[in-house]
């Protein structure tokens, strides 16, 4: 496929967000783009030419549909890049990337601390079933870094900010190790957003995007995009990973998401407001054992994150409390505006708790290892979640 076409290229991401993929409904005119559920198209009269596993025409929803290419429009400009892929889930993203890039005997060396699915996908499911080699390290030690990428090393991972500690990794100086030694670089961005971190711009060689959370924002779509400048290789991902495993958006999740982009960047810029504000209370309580969050200048990752992460630090904070893990499920339980549930990104600030029996525990830093919670920010006025944090705190005797 050709680069994204962007008419609105150079303007600031607020107008990008609402115009980019926008358009006029060519049988009514309607100034809103129409949800097209067909899942079959007109063919043309002459087949001779047509692949049936391509995507350069409408033919199949399985090939594509309207809603996710005005969707995939969009998404590319929120990044300021060529191309954008989206599909039915982050986890769909991810593996529909590591499916198309990896063979086996290839080396890959991904975070000690990932999101789950990645960590199953590479600790379980790719060395196990296709025989890849995959290598755990601390991202945010360079060093460990520069001794894990080796000659033939295929692929590095990185999330950053990190699901769930929120660790920050230097995805520049990655990067450029990874490229030293022929390796290309794959950035997970949802916890960041585009609207604070672009990785395309600092080295990487693909971004990978949750859109179920920060883009989309109301937590009622689920979606996931690849982004990138390589061309060649994002059609091999649309031909192997979406045509030919399926792993395609639905158009009305697709549509759902192209509606929440229009506000994704006010939303960004008051979580990004609210999140910092209610990290740096939590340092001051005597019974929060620590709080991880960028934009805290006690932050080890803080002067890293300032230069990445140019318009604030997102919307995840993970804290701990000096307590145990059925007192923290009750310190959860007790809250009244945050909602007790799993994901992030959403409309409304939601609280999970990271339990020490979990598998991956002994992966974390020691702090991580006790009372250990994470934290997704939403719209609701800080000081009401602030003054909820507070009393729940003082329900479980905190």
């Amino acid at each position: 496929m050709a680069k994204k076409e962007n008419r609105f290229e150079g303007y600031d991401i607020t107008t990008q967000a609402v115009h980019t993929g926008s358009g006029y409904d060519a049988e009514t005119g309607a100034v809103r783009r129409p949800l097209h559920m067909a899942n079959s198209y007109k063919l043309p009269d002459d087949l001779s030419k047509v692949n049936y596993s391509s995507t350069d025409l409408l033919m199949y929803a399985r090939n594509g549909n309207p809603n996710q290419h005005w969707l995939e429009e969009k998404v590319a400009a929120l990044h300021e890049a060529d191309d954008a892929i989206v599909l039915g889930s982050g986890v769909a993203a991810l593996h529909a990337l590591f499916w198309t890039l990896l063979k086996s005997g290839d080396r890959v060396v991904y975070p000690k601390v990932s999101y789950m699915a990645v960590y199953r996908m590479f600790h379980e499911l790719f060395n196990q079933k296709f025989g890849v080699e995959t290598v755990m390290v601390d991202m945010t030690d360079l060093d460990a870094v520069r001794q894990a990428i080796t000659p033939g090393t295929r692929l590095v991972h990185i999330e950053t900010p990190d699901n769930p500690t929120i660790g920050v990794t230097d995805i520049a100086a990655i990067a450029e190790i990874a490229h030293e030694n022929g390796a290309l670089l794959s950035v997970d961005n949802t916890f960041a957003s585009p609207y604070n971190q672009k990785p395309l711009q600092l080295g990487a060689d693909f971004v990978v995007e949750a859109l179920t959370k920060f883009i989309n924002g109301h937590g009622d779509a689920q979606g996931g995009a690849i982004i990138s400048n390589d061309l060649a290789t994002m059609d091999r991902i649309r031909y192997e990973a979406q045509v030919n495993v399926g792993s395609v958006i639905s158009p009305f999740n697709a549509w759902q998401i192209f509606r929440g982009c229009v506000t994704f960047p006010l939303r960004m810029e008051r979580i990004n407001a609210s999140t910092l504000k209610i990290a740096q209370w939590l340092e001051t309580r005597s019974s929060v054992t620590f709080v991880s969050y960028p934009g805290l200048e006690s932050n080890p990752g803080h002067e890293l994150a300032k230069k990445q992460m140019t318009k604030g630090f997102g919307g995840v904070i993970s804290f701990g409390l000096d307590t145990d893990d059925k007192t923290v499920e009750r310190f959860c339980a007790a809250l009244k505006v945050v909602t007790f549930a799993v994901s992030l990104g959403h409309d409304e600030s939601l609280i999970f708790p990271q339990p020490s029996y979990d598998e991956r525990i002994h992966l974390y830093p020691a702090q991580f290892q006790k009372g250990f919670i994470r934290f997704s920010v939403g719209l609701e006025d800080p000081e009401d979640i602030i003054q909820d944090l507070d009393q729940a705190l003082c329900a479980v005797g905190l």
